[in-house]
């Protein structure tokens, strides 16, 4: 496993990179890199943005404040062994299998179809091959043991979500369709001008076969790759309407109001299964208007109406500073607290398998 200990020039390179992606950049782009398109009541003309929120980003004093401020909790040096899922090629019953890849990659097998989501084998979430984020647990599936990839969905643009070396690979193995929110088309295509991607707005529905359709629903976080592109590219949440009820999956999330919740529950008023990030909230004045933590969780579940959800973002990247079982354990808590069944939602390691009827 990854150890804990990152020598002083990749902790620093590290840092660069982090500065990169929470700096705002009013300042050196005033035309959108990615993406060109009618103002809405999301996207000012340059700028995509969280409704009734117009200003969330956070500076570089606010960083320092963090940083130099932080009583992270110490990842152990070695974490749970996994056993990884070998999937089957396909299923072809409206039967439905989730695998729990890491982080938040989950392989979706359902009607027919083989569904990724957010996919990232890569070894570190970062902008540099020699720093920041690394992975601290294996993919729950070998890369060689993936089955034939027939549609691959990436909320967002942020490196923990949006691997280009991964969607490369998938691409010159299986030509999937790749679907992506507004503008991250274009980061795609411009690592490499083969891959063919489509992108949607917020309420937009792109059929995957007779029977199965994918909606990209609002959420409340934002994007960048780098400096010079805060918010160029818009982030989303999935629903994937198939056979037995919905899969609603987030890939990152702030609670905000709980409406956005709402919203899919209304939309989408039969949804088996939800995905729900439940780490990366520590410390919670920095994290807040970007990510979930595991007691606002149990609310998103709540509000949407899943019959059960699974947890993710936590346990494979070490993003903030709370410990690596925090989020198990405070979901454990949260839980309690509101009076619901443990067995409602699951926190897994990589490698493991929800089998849907």
């Amino acid at each position: 496993m990854v150890s804990n200990r990152p020598s002083r020039r990749s902790a620093i390179a590290g840092f660069t990179a982090l500065i990169a992606s929470v700096l705002p950049n009013r300042a050196f782009a005033r035309t959108n890199t990615y993406y060109q398109g009618p103002a809405s009541d999301h996207f000012d003309g340059t700028r995509f943005f969280n409704p009734g929120t117009r200003d969330e980003d956070r500076g570089l004093v606010d960083v320092l404040r963090w940083q130099l401020g932080s009583r992270a909790t110490p990842w152990p040096a070695t974490l749970p062994a996994i056993v990884p899922d070998r999937p089957p090629a396909r299923l072809e019953t409206a039967r439905c299998r989730v695998s729990f890849v890491g982080h938040a990659s989950f392989l979706v097998q359902v009607d027919g179809l083989n569904i990724l989501l957010d996919p990232v084998w890569s070894e570190r979430a970062s902008p540099l091959a020699f720093a920041g984020p690394a992975r601290h647990s294996p993919p729950g599936i070998a890369f060689d043991d993936l089955p034939p990839i027939d549609t691959v969905l990436v909320s967002h643009s942020h490196y923990d979500h949006m691997d280009l070396g991964t969607l490369a690979r998938l691409w010159r193995r299986d030509r999937p369709r790749i679907i992506v929110p507004l503008g991250n088309d274009a980061i795609i295509r411009g690592a490499d001008h083969t891959i063919a991607v489509e992108s949607g707005d917020w309420g937009d529905s792109i059929r995957l076969n007779p029977q199965v359709v994918v909606h990209l629903r609002r959420t409340h976080h934002w994007s960048a790759r780098g400096l010079n592109d805060r918010r160029h590219a818009l982030w989303a949440s999935f629903v994937i309407e198939a056979p037995g009820g919905g899969i609603y999956f987030v890939g990152d999330t702030a609670f905000g109001d709980g409406g956005t919740f709402r919203d899919v529950a209304r939309a989408h008023p039969r949804l088996r299964l939800a995905l729900l990030p439940v780490g990366g909230y520590a410390p919670r004045w920095f994290m807040k208007d970007q990510h979930m933590n595991p007691a606002e969780a149990v609310e998103a579940l709540r509000l949407c109406g899943a019959r059960q959800a699974i947890g993710h973002h936590w346990g494979t990247f070490r993003l903030t500073d709370e410990g690596y079982d925090e989020p198990f354990r405070d979901l454990a808590t949260a839980l309690a607290e509101a009076g619901m069944p443990p067995q409602s939602f699951a926190t897994l390691l990589p490698g493991s398998v929800v089998n849907l009827s």
